[in-house]
């Protein structure tokens, strides 16, 4: 873990920057000394390590306690990298980083998986959703990022506020996070690739018949992809910042190519029914769409390269996600629009939805879209994520070799090539499904824990919060906490408890019996909300209809139903346009 922080002797070095920047000068930044590897005084002998070993529980405490501060993240950490990152970025720059950190291939996969299995056109309700909670914890990094505008974003933040336990955590799930991601990404881009030359996903990877399943594909193309990605951001963040520039506003091209031509086929009757799952339906989307959000974290990264971080990240931040929200929810609305939701194809949703409409060949367009999409989520998220580990080198939880910055690029290369080489040499050998397993949702842990940290912030200051005011704090903190984490747990194990929410939305639509998971609702005729309730219940578990339901949505006697159920099924007075129509139509006929 950190070691303890040893002050600087001021009496004797009055300018600590100009010593440290001549003795970097001095050593060199192309090194492999025993100290940058193994800086802490427990590994300069045996002797000292058996001691430190003995000294185990002591230390344990120590790092259990021990928490950082704003000054110590903002000084002396600083230092360790020997040369300053250069501060050459704007609120511009880092809008379009974030544009292309966070659209990437998501959009144009998760869209059409959802709306066909869960959301349906409410898909478009399910990306607001997810978009107001990633807006939150936008707001979260935004307010550390100002204050501690340092490189290791939520790393750093955690460091300060929850201690070094906690960071280390963070950590762990930081580094392994960017090398499946990368890795991943890579892989994908070679599929995109494929498919944008008309062959099947595969057929640009070396296929090798002596390693297991899962291994057997080598992918070269990705190792380049990485390669390059990597190398650009070790040589500039603004040169990189003007290639993401290019790439992303092609990327915008494409999306509002997407968007004109999907409303001018678009036919609103594909509206109905808007929400055929119901409320649960929609909200189990938005936990999938939401990861269409992730990797605005890698701008809170680049606060020590900005100009101006307390106007620039707020706008760069904000902007940039406010912008990327309106346009998911409208390109959900242009797929929802397009075609029935139970038509959208689950793999390849838009391009098959243009060939439908006779324009097979925006399918490449789509691809391309998607391929450069990718191209800058690895190019935003080489920097980002030297930037995380260049931090935590720094605090020498790994070796500090990796927090050094070049004297004249002013980036981490170092940092840069550890990610980049162990992305590479994973992304070659491992398949998609292999990673994908592997990804877990480590990021959404790290924000829950970004969200404590700010409420710790706020609420709790070392040296002048009281006893008692600290013990209320954490009792209503660890309240919040649990009870998110049971609701959620609870939504989770059993969706289908939720009857009352369900049946609001499950009764809208055709006919009980349709077959599609609580499918479009109860028949229109009759008691239609009561049926939808209870066949969404049944199908969503994939089990028979109860005895007293019919798939053509009539009545038979009720045995052994619940009792929840048997009340829903109750008859109900038909809304007043029903009766007043019924009323004329019989008047009509002389009834």
């Amino acid at each position: 873990m950190a070691p303890e922080e040893t002050p600087p002797p001021s009496a004797k070095r009055k300018n600590h920057g100009e010593e440290d920047a001549a003795t970097a000068s001095t050593i060199g930044y192309w090194r492999w000394r025993k100290d940058d590897f193994f800086p802490e005084p427990s590994f300069a002998s045996w002797s000292a390590y058996r001691a430190a070993l003995r000294d185990t529980p002591s230390r344990l405490r120590d790092r259990f306690a021990g928490r950082s501060t704003d000054a110590a993240e903002l000084g002396a950490l600083r230092r360790r990298s020997e040369n300053e990152m250069r501060r050459c970025l704007t609120w511009w720059d880092l809008t379009w980083f974030g544009f292309g950190s966070v659209i990437g291939a998501g959009i144009f996969v998760l869209t059409g998986q959802e709306a066909h299995d869960n959301a349906g056109p409410a898909i478009v309700l399910s990306y607001v959703a997810s978009g107001l909670s990633a807006m939150l914890s936008v707001f979260c990094y935004t307010e550390f990022a100002v204050e501690i505008p340092v490189a290791g974003g939520s790393f750093a933040y955690l460091r300060v506020e929850l201690g070094d336990v906690a960071a280390f955590i963070a950590a762990a799930n930081l580094i392994l996070e960017s090398v499946l991601g990368t890795a991943a990404v890579g892989r994908s881009w070679t599929s995109y690739l494929a498919s944008l030359m008309s062959k099947p996903a595969s057929a640009l990877r070396i296929q090798t018949s002596s390693l297991t399943k899962g291994y057997d594909e080598l992918d070269p193309i990705a190792v380049v992809v990485i390669a390059a990605t990597a190398g650009l951001a070790m040589l500039t963040a603004k040169g990189t910042s003007r290639v993401n520039w290019v790439a992303s506003a092609a990327h915008v091209v494409v999306i509002g190519f997407v968007i004109v031509a999907g409303f001018i086929h678009a036919d609103p009757k594909n509206l109905s029914p808007f929400m055929p799952h119901g409320v649960p339906g929609v909200f189990r989307a938005a936990a999938i769409v939401y990861f269409a959000y992730g990797g605005f974290d890698n701008i809170a990264t680049m606060a020590e390269e900005t100009q101006d971080p307390a106007r620039d990240i707020p706008l760069g931040l904000l902007g940039s996600m406010s912008a990327i929200t309106a346009i998911y929810v409208v390109m959900a609305l242009v797929l929802s629009m397009m075609q029935p939701y139970a038509e959208i194809d689950r793999q390849a949703a838009y391009s098959v939805a243009f060939s439908r409409v006779g324009m097979a060949w925006a399918q490449y367009v789509v691809a391309l879209g998607a391929l450069k999409g990718m191209t800058t989520v690895l190019l935003v998220g080489a920097l980002g994520q030297a930037r995380y580990t260049t931090h935590i080198a720094r605090s020498h939880i790994i070796p500090p070799v990796f927090a050094l910055v070049h004297p004249k690029t002013g980036t981490p290369i170092h940092a840069t090539t550890l990610i980049a080489v162990a992305s590479a040499c994973i992304g070659l050998f491992s398949s998609l499904d292999v990673l994908s397993s592997l990804l877990s949702v480590s990021t959404l842990f790290i924000f829950m824990m970004l969200s404590t940290a700010i409420l710790v912030r706020r609420y709790y200051v070392r040296g002048v919060t009281t006893r008692a005011h600290a013990q209320r704090f954490v009792a209503l903190l660890l309240l919040v906490i649990g009870a998110s984490i049971g609701i959620a747990a609870y939504w989770g194990a059993a969706p289908e408890r939720w009857a009352g929410v369900r049946g609001a939305g499950a009764g809208r639509g055709r006919d009980a019996g349709d077959p599609g998971a609580g499918a479009h609702g109860a028949d229109a005729q009759g008691v239609g909300g009561a049926h939808g309730a209870v066949a969404a219940l049944a199908l969503h578990r994939n089990q028979p209809l109860p005895h007293g339901i019919a798939r053509q949505g009539r009545l038979r006697p009720i045995r052994r139903l619940h009792r929840h159920h048997a009340a829903l099924l109750r008859p109900r007075r038909p809304p007043r346009h029903i009766r007043r129509r019924a009323r004329r139509v019989r008047q009509r006929r002389g009834l």
